[in-house]
């Protein structure tokens, strides 16, 4: 039986890393009662596939996580157990059986959305903004490879404010195999450290609602 699970990541959850969460997911499973399928070979791991990373330090609304079961159980019962199993910081909003020939989350997703909460005034930010989206090309550094930001860009907008009257950006971020934006890139590129920014995902795309 093949899972998908939609969740959030929220505030106690922040600084927990990709690689952290994956074993978050096997545990709280584990925790429910509910017997996790293996991969084959010489090494068996539990089959959990998580649609895209996120970095360290950001929350989510969004997350999805497709997780293999050894048998089949019915949604509800599914659903209560880990409800009673999962830890703080870990909300799941959604849970369906999906087909087991479909391909792997991580090749399926194309864009992610994110909202960045400034937790300090920027007078200049509007000028930077302008100045970013008009840039031809965005020369940047990762692991030491070149690389140009500027096509990893595909919206970058500023919203409403928050309620506390800090300022926010929406921005829509490639998120393919080999070609990934990351937020504190752009708010780098802003001249923003990305240290005084709150980063939520809010939505994962894929082709079938990219607009």
């Amino acid at each position: 039986m093949r899972l998908r699970l939609t969740f959030r990541k929220t505030e106690p959850m922040r600084y927990t890393g990709h690689l952290d969460l994956h074993r978050t997911i096997e545990r709280t499973f584990r925790r429910a009662g509910l017997p996790l399928a293996y991969s084959q070979g010489y090494h068996p791991q539990p089959k959990i596939n998580l649609a895209a990373a996120l970095p360290l330090g950001f929350t989510s609304q969004c997350e999805l996580a497709d997780v293999w079961l050894e048998e089949t159980f019915e949604l509800e019962k599914i659903g209560s157990a880990l409800a009673e199993a999962v830890p703080p910081g870990i909300e799941i909003v959604h849970i369906e059986p999906v087909d087991l020939r479909l391909p792997a989350l991580q090749t399926q997703v194309r864009s992610a959305e994110y909202i960045a909460t400034l937790l300090e005034a920027n007078h200049a930010l509007d000028k930077r903004l302008a100045e970013l989206i008009a840039a031809e090309s965005l020369p940047r550094e990762r692991r030491g490879k070149p690389y140009d930001l500027r096509p990893l860009i595909e919206d970058l907008v500023r919203i409403e404010d928050d309620v506390q009257n800090r300022p926010q950006l929406k921005m829509i971020l490639a998120a393919r195999e080999g070609a990934t934006g990351r937020p504190e890139e752009v708010l780098t590129a802003l001249n923003i450290a990305p240290e005084t920014a709150r980063v939520q995902r809010t939505r994962l795309l894929f082709p079938d609602n990219l607009a």
